[in-house]
């Protein structure tokens, strides 16, 4: 692994970090536009809701599904190509969704881009984890998270704005921006991968494999949490703004405490740092549970407060998942480990929209909740158990 820079100071004086962020940014603004405009779209076109949100379906299946083979298609073509194309993959195809409102289309579309952006999801945290010293990896990972969760918190909104209001032309114009990131991708490839990637022998992959499995299965019941929140709250609670404040809370939170538990994962290690957050996760679905069972204006209080303490700890349980998988993986084994954690993250969210929602139709919202809290309480002896295995994290 080569590293630029020097570790003192802040990573953001640094070329590749900067353009690290940069990539991924627009990237993720790529993905978030039309992750809520395009089910709208084609429901204005006549889909009905299981049709309308098909494209999306079919987006995150893709991902999931290409997620793994990314490690061999470096090993084969090498970091810089794979990643350009994956990030032409991602929005050149956007513009298309225009052509026709047809579902059948906007499924194909989204297949072609689902597989930019199993590329991207990978091979930018496998930057981020590459490109500083191991002792600076968890405030990189944190930067790269904030990438992620800054456009995200305009896109979303502004996606479905545009939308609604007949201008959705502009939304898959705007979807394209990440080929404009193609022109980092030379320079990240200069800092992070010199002389090629990592070995790829069955059994360096299958030792990868093993040291992310459990972290990832932390984040994937933590990435189901989120899932289950975001998709149900909104409909659980309707009416007024709380869901819409609680879901800004909720992304803002996200994004911060990722960006902050990477430094506090470099300064302190992960011994702490990960049940003290995955407990707060704990807490948070708990009382989201209790807020929307209490009703009234002290309910929407315990709500609120949930959603900020589940917001946090989702956030850095994210980041901290990832750091303890590549330090159980060793050096070499960035891309193995990144492609399992990030088919974890989206599993975990897809299944959360899905399983929530169907506990929900039999015992209601907030039990539902309260049994995603018993489940996350019931792997906080992992967190603390995960650390403590390493010799050294962080």
């Amino acid at each position: 692994m080569q590293t630029t820079g020097t570790t003192a100071g802040s990573l953001w004086r640094l070329p590749v970090v900067r353009s690290l962020f940069a990539l991924n940014a627009l990237g993720i603004l790529s993905y978030s536009l039309l992750l809520p405009a395009l089910p709208a779209y084609a429901a204005a076109g006549g889909a009905g809701l299981t049709a309308a949100g098909a494209a999306t379906t079919a987006f995150l299946v893709v991902t999931v599904l290409v997620q793994g083979t990314v490690p061999a298609l470096v090993r084969r073509w090498g970091l810089g190509p794979v990643l350009a194309g994956g990030l032409v993959a991602l929005g050149g195809p956007a513009p298309l969704y225009l052509l026709t409102d047809d579902v059948g289309w906007l499924v194909a579309v989204s297949a072609v881009r689902g597989v930019g952006f199993a590329v991207l999801t990978v091979l930018g945290s496998t930057i981020a984890a590459r490109a500083v010293p191991p002792e600076r990896r968890g405030e990189s990972i944190g930067i790269y998270g904030l990438a992620l969760g800054l456009p995200t918190l305009v896109a979303i909104p502004a996606g479905t704005a545009l939308t609604l209001a007949d201008h959705f032309a502009w939304v898959a114009a705007l979807s394209a921006a990440s080929v404009l990131a193609v022109g980092f991708v030379p320079g990240l490839v200069r800092a992070v991968a010199p002389e090629g990637d990592e070995p790829g022998t069955a059994g360096t992959s299958r030792a990868a494999v093993r040291a992310a499995a459990a972290p990832s299965l932390l984040l994937f019941l933590v990435t189901l949490a989120g899932g289950g929140l975001v998709t149900f709250l909104p409909i659980e609670r309707p009416d007024g703004q709380l869901a819409a404040v609680a879901l800004l809370i909720f992304g803002v939170c996200t994004a911060v405490a990722r960006w902050q538990a990477g430094v506090l994962v470099d300064r302190m290690g992960a011994r702490v740092v990960l049940p003290a957050t995955l407990a707060a996760a704990t807490a948070g679905m708990a009382l989201v549970a209790l807020g929307l069972r209490t009703g009234g204006a002290a309910g929407a209080a315990v709500l609120l407060a949930g959603v900020l303490a589940f917001g946090v700890g989702y956030g850095a349980v994210q980041n901290l998942t990832l750091v303890v998988a590549l330090a159980r993986a060793g050096d070499g084994r960035t891309t193995t480990v990144s492609a399992v954690w990030n088919a974890s993250f989206d599993s975990g969210t897809a299944v959360g929209a899905v399983a929530v929602g169907g506990v929900a139709a039999q015992v209601g919202l907030p039990l539902s909740y309260g049994f995603v809290a018993v489940a996350l309480a019931l792997v906080l002896p992992l967190a603390v158990t995960l650390p403590r295995a390493l010799h050294r994290v962080g």
